[in-house]
């Protein structure tokens, strides 16, 4: 309108026309100066935090009632409600809360990553989260998480698990049994301890045997000196099954004591 007042036909006014604004544009972005102007209406006024004329005033964040912070064409706000500070930034599932001794590390942090900060002056209006919360206190037990990361998570969840799930069917391929975890865990233990048996069997006949072996060998050199050969036969039998029991169960008792 300002611009029309010099003319419609005007060049100028043409031009200006044509080129986009620099206060607005369709993503529902605005300038500083359009939200200054517009909090004017409230009788608010916006000065920049980190402004030196701010910083010599020596003011406590925390005495504040709210800040405004931009970067890169996003805007969101750092309220004070009732007796607590929220971080309202729309890219949050919800709205964040803040504690007083990390508000103004909240804020530096901010302005390290390369945002602006506005402190917002005057008596903000009423507003219902105000009043509720002069009255109780918010207790936040996990943080926000951002639009679409709990998505992402979730897919990468499904990911993950089908990985899982093609290394479980490539190892243990599916033979329609249908056994859960637990069956299969109690499965696996009874055959281990089943191959522990069949070892320990197999353990004691070689010992078994080369305990008689042993035994033979040695009866037959004591013997085949001072007795005739059908002799050491018909006694050999006798004597080595007597001995080579008791023997035996010395053997495997020392055994199984190791």
């Amino acid at each position: 309108m300002r611009m029309a007042e010099g003319g419609v036909s005007s060049e100028e006014y043409r031009t200006f026309l044509q080129q986009p604004s620099v206060n607005m544009d369709d993503s529902g972005f605005f300038s500083i100066q359009v939200i200054s102007n517009a909090l004017k209406v409230w009788g608010l006024e916006l000065i920049l935090f980190n402004s030196p004329e701010y910083q010599r005033l020596g003011i406590d964040p925390i005495n504040e009632k709210s800040f405004i912070c931009n970067y890169k064409e996003h805007w969101f706000t750092v309220r004070k409600l009732g007796k607590q500070w929220f971080n309202l930034n729309s890219l949050l599932m919800g709205p964040e809360l803040i504690s007083d001794t990390y508000l103004a590390l909240f804020l530096a942090q901010l302005q390290q990553e390369g945002y602006s900060i506005f402190v917002v002056k005057g008596d903000l209006p009423d507003c219902e989260a105000d009043q509720l919360l002069q009255m109780i206190r918010v207790q936040q037990m996990q943080r926000p998480k951002l639009i679409g990361e709990e998505a992402a998570q979730s897919r990468d969840q499904r990911l993950s698990r089908s990985d899982v799930d093609q290394a479980v069917e490539v190892n243990h391929p599916f033979d329609g049994t249908g056994m859960l975890d637990e069956d299969e865990e109690n499965f696996q233990r009874a055959l281990a301890l089943s191959r522990q048996e069949i070892d320990m069997e197999d353990e004691e006949a070689d010992l078994r045997r080369a305990i008689q072996l042993s035994m033979q060998g040695s009866r037959r050199s004591e013997l085949s000196g001072s007795l005739p050969q059908n002799v050491l036969q018909s006694s050999h039998s006798s004597q080595t099954d007597s001995l080579s029991s008791e023997e035996l169960r010395r053997r495997r008792q020392a055994y199984f004591e190791k």
